[in-house]
């Protein structure tokens, strides 16, 4: 699928706003509604667009420590790979898991209510798991920038 000038402007709109309707859409990117609803849907079949989803206030919803969580397995065979995935995938404090170059195997995204919480998780959770060779932490003390992609 080409993407043009047209799109990207709708893809920048529905970052910022999936709740806009499509009249608004068609609106803001000088479309006629149909055309709009055409464009989206399209981007939605190509999966350019994925899914549609809620950002969420953590420090509304009591979660006061965010924290970047480093982990380097001692081997990193495909049964390693999937026995640690398998074994944080039901951990509701890991927000988002990545795969990673460089000194550490896996960075996560962990939040939790607390220090203590997540002092807990750490030791009852992460350092449990067979064959994790370090951990290390990093306390997010402020979002200073939250971009969109485009």
């Amino acid at each position: 699928m080409n993407i043009d000038a047209i799109d990207l402007k709708i893809l920048n709109f529905l970052q910022n706003d999936a709740r806009l309707s499509n009249q608004e859409l068609a609106d803001l990117v000088n479309l006629s509604p149909s055309a709009c609803h055409r464009r989206v849907k399209l981007l939605e079949s190509n999966g350019i667009i994925e899914k549609y989803q809620a950002r969420l206030n953590y420090e509304k919803l009591g979660i006061k420590i965010e924290a970047i969580v480093e982990i380097k397995l001692i081997q990193l065979t495909e049964t390693d790979h999937n026995f640690f995935l398998k074994q944080i995938e039901d951990f509701e404090e890991v927000v988002n898991a990545y795969v990673i170059t460089g000194e550490s195997n896996y960075v996560l995204h962990v939040a939790t209510k607390d220090l203590n919480a997540f002092s807990q998780f750490i030791i009852n959770k992460l350092n449990k798991i067979k064959g994790i060779m370090s951990i290390n932490s990093k306390i997010i003390l402020d979002k200073v920038i939250q971009k969109k992609l485009l």
